[in-house]
């Protein structure tokens, strides 16, 4: 070591005394061991078969399955209610039921035949339809054309159908009298002038049915003139109320026309054979006029995706159009999310005026309903369902199948019913629809009269939310629920809805645990799928494939790193003893408490509102933005080669500790095996506690103090206006003159820098320069080589009380300081000695 006593004098005419000054060609290398860098045996990333084995380890050492039993326990405050959708009905969960399971029966039903409710149906626009133009002769001309027939011949009306298999049910043909209809080219006449008319059926001669006006006629498509099937129709079943037509229908629940049928189509699939039978019955006399392939839009079972066929039946209905009202008063008490749900919620009770809650299934909770053998008629009372219930309460519902009608028609209920003797009565097996079973669920499992909220998918809009609510409604006149969280479906990466009928599902569990083929179908452990769900925008159409999943794998392996940095940089720190009061902080530290403040302010909001996505985006810009772009940046030397310690490295050990604190709870929701994982390696707490059992997030007011962020950012603003002059270039091998007019925002800047003139002051750290000098003007001996910038920055205190704008210019040089060997700043003033801190630092560990 070779002692030289000199003197330097700074831009601020500050001498420098009395360096020691090292002279070898590998400097650097003899102070890599004096260097305080990271060290931490958390993984930069665990994959494959590690990873599950990892993730199982931590679920056993941090109690996951006993965490809802120890919050139970705990009643620290009322529990928050989360009320998840109805089970799945027909097969293995896939991950569409993971957009609900994470954000928040006895047998499959693959071949289940029963009735359907609208809302369980969707409608296929390629649907194609044999379609015919058939003719029914008129018996009887209407009274206003008769006059006019007298040279017509045989006259009939000509329908258009693209159902022929209902030709058979038809009761009626149907017109719109406002319009004019054209009769065989001559001339046209309003549809009115066909009132009385009517025409023989074309495959059954005897029959006779009539010219009908009805509002539902349509002239965009066929003739005008329209067959009408109440047994298969709405409106055609609408104009039968209304003219009080027979109801016939001679279709079975099999699809399959009955005895009540001519003989050659009895037991025959009216979508197949059955209606090529009819097209030849119609052929052999004479009815068509022309045949052709439509392509139109027909509803479709939304499980099986099949045609369904409309047949009238008797079924079991609530009369929702008395509870309209109510319900609508209700659901304006809710909160939606998103609120675009709403309409829509309001759109279904609008449209809804009756609900069928029967269904003809082999499975579910039987209605429990009696008919009269030879009147049908049904025997349902508060004595018969009383007892039923009390049956159903000891030996299941299952019961209902199993045990003699006498086990539930007792001499009581049958005296209290004024019913006949049990061998009258047969048990109906019509199943309660899912929807009412599920909706009811509010009365079962609630342990409060409302849930905060229900999670399900955008298809229970008309399902689930609207039957818990109807139900509710009914029964307690208010909602089951104080919040609707309403989620998008899963998509393949080609945009194809994810579903169990189609076979295109991916099953969550060869997600998280991987397939038979590893190659092809990795373990991505439970983390990953959480991710990718919480990141997707959920309430719309989120997307799912390799390209998704390998995304998500490298976002947490990113956040990782990061969390793996801190952890390092908290190496032999304890929060407990070790721990710097924000008061005696660097200001960048205390800032970045603030800024840690205001990030899990804006997170825990996010939560709130059902938005995991938004938590993701407020994680990683806080991340790659305030972290790794700015603080991380910043603090290194510090953390590094200042004492270990000092109070500035304690100082920002402090943050480092709150922050991963902070950022550790914050994606505990959504990757809580990562979150226990650091909370295991992290310093400050005992070694059997957990991250889960620790609370939430801990902030404190006293991070936000007045001026502190006016003083940082400010000089950030500088620290740009610095940067954006030199672009390209390493702000270390630079020194500054930055020049700020007398005032507050002078005052601000002058309390990172007590000395005119410094290479160690808080300022030069947040300049990342070589040296900063602050003055109130601009010197005239400027080096050639200067670059100078200006700007303004607005000073914003008080609420807007305390409004100040200054303007500051910077000029910055290439420094005339030699690089440390050691920090390996530019703060030595000979090549290959050491700066003062690192010679300070080195003399006292000895």
């Amino acid at each position: 070591m070779l002692l030289v006593r000199r003197s330097a004098v700074g831009f601020g005419g500050v001498a420098r005394w009395g360096l020691r000054c090292l002279c070898s060609g590998d400097a650097a290398g003899r102070y890599r061991d004096t260097v305080l860098l990271p060290r931490t045996d958390f993984p930069m990333r665990v994959n494959g078969p590690n990873l599950l084995e990892r993730e199982i380890q931590i679920q056993q050492k941090c109690g996951f399955d006993q965490l809802y039993t120890w919050q139970r326990e705990k009643k620290a405050k009322k529990e928050y209610c989360l009320h998840d959708g109805p089970p799945y009905a027909n097969g293995d969960p896939h991950v569409g039921h993971a957009l609900n399971k994470v954000h928040s029966v006895r047998s499959y039903a693959h071949k289940s035949w029963t009735a359907l409710a609208e809302a369980e149906l969707e409608y296929n626009p390629e649907h194609v339809s044999r379609a015919l133009y058939i003719t029914f002769p008129l018996l009887t001309l209407p009274a206003k054309l008769a006059a006019k027939a007298g040279a017509w011949g045989h006259v009939s009306a000509l329908i258009w159908t693209t159902q022929p298999w209902t030709i058979p049910a038809n009761q009626a043909v149907c017109y719109m009298p406002k319009v004019h209809i054209s009769l065989f080219l001559f001339h046209s006449s309003p549809g009115s002038d066909l009132e009385g008319g009517v025409c023989q059926h074309p495959t059954i001669p005897a029959k006779q049915v009539s010219l009908l006006p009805a509002n539902h006629v349509t002239m965009t498509k066929g003739t005008g003139l329209v067959h009408t099937a109440p047994a298969h129709g709405m409106e055609d079943y609408g104009v039968a109320t209304h003219f009080n037509l027979p109801v016939e229908c001679m279709v079975d629940e099999e699809g399959r026309f009955t005895e009540l049928a001519v003989p050659e189509l009895q037991k025959k699939s009216v979508m197949t054979e059955g209606n090529a039978t009819v097209i030849s019955m119609l052929q052999a006399v004479g009815a068509i006029v022309k045949e052709e392939d439509c392509v139109h839009s027909y509803p479709y079972d939304w499980r099986t995706k099949q045609p369904v066929v409309i047949r009238a039946s008797k079924q079991w209905f609530i009369n929702t159009a008395s509870l309209k009202d109510k319900a609508k008063d209700a659901l304006q008490k809710v909160r939606v999310i998103p609120e675009s749900a709403r309409s829509s919620l309001l759109a279904v009770l609008d449209r809804r005026t009756y609900w069928c809650i029967s269904r003809q299934r082999s499975w579910g909770v039987p209605i429990p309903v009696f008919y009269h053998k030879e009147t049908g008629e049904p025997l349902l009372n508060k004595h018969s369902v009383t007892h039923i219930a009390k049956v159903f309460s000891e030996k299941g519902s299952d019961s209902w199948w199993t045990e003699p009608v006498e086990t539930f028609l007792t001499p009581e209920v049958l005296q209290k019913s004024k019913a006949g003797a049990v061998s009258d009565y047969v048990r109906g097996e019509d199943v309660l629809d899912i929807w009412f079973d599920s909706g009811a669920s509010w009365a079962a499992v609630l342990p409060d009269p409302r849930a905060d909220s229900y999670v399900e998918g955008k298809d229970q809009v008309g399902g689930w939310f609207q039957s818990s609510l109807l139900t509710s409604v009914a029964v307690r006149n208010k909602a089951p629920y104080k919040a609707l969280v309403v989620h998008g479906f899963a998509v393949s990466e080609k945009g194809e809805k994810m579903s169990k009928s189609v076979g295109n599902v991916i099953d969550p569990d060869v997600v998280i645990n991987g397939g038979k083929d590893l190659s092809v179908s990795p373990p991505y452990g439970a983390d990953v799928l959480r991710w990718w769900v919480a990141e997707s925008n959920v309430f719309s159409e989120v997307q799912i494939g390799p390209n998704t999943l390998n995304a998500a794998k490298d976002s947490i392996n990113k956040l990782r790193n990061t969390l793996r940095f801190l952890l390092g940089n908290l190496q032999g720190f304890d929060p407990r003893s070790q721990a710097v009061d924000p008061k005696q902080m660097h200001y960048v530290d205390q800032y970045m408490l603030h800024v840690l403040r205001e990030f899990s302010m804006k997170v825990t909001d996010a939560y709130s509102e059902f938005d995991n996505g938004r938590v993701i985006r407020l994680l990683q810009s806080f991340i790659t933005r305030d972290l790794s772009n700015f603080y991380f940046s910043i603090i290194k030397d510090r953390l590094y080669c200042d004492p270990e310690d000092s109070l500035g490295r304690r100082s920002c050990q402090t943050v480092l500790e709150e922050i991963l604190d902070g950022v550790s709870r914050s994606i505990a929701p959504v990757l809580p095996h990562l979150a226990e994982e650091v909370y295991l390696h992290a310093p400050g707490h005992d070694e059997v506690d957990t991250l889960f059992r620790s609370g939430w997030i801990k902030t404190s007011s006293v991070w936000r103090r007045p001026g502190l962020e006016e003083a940082v950012e400010g000089a950030c603003a500088i620290r740009d206006s610095f940067l954006s002059s030199i672009p390209g270039r390493n702000a270390a091998e630079y020194e500054l003159i930055i020049v700020i007019e007398p005032g507050l925002f002078f005052e601000l800047i002058e309390s990172l820098q007590e000395e005119p003139t410094s290479t160690c002051s808080q300022l030069t750290e947040l300049m990342m320069a070589s040296r900063t000098t602050l003055t109130s003007s601009l010197p005239r001996d400027l080096p050639s080589d200067a670059v100078t910038s200006t700007g303004s920055f607005l000073i914003n205190l008080e609420g807007g009380m305390i409004r100040e704008e200054s303007s500051y210019s910077v000029a910055a040089m290439p420094t005339s300081l030699s690089r440390c060997p050691r920090c390996r700043q530019y703060t030595s003033d000979e090549p290959d000695c050491l700066c003062p801190r690192c010679q300070t630092v080195l003399e006292n560990a000895k």
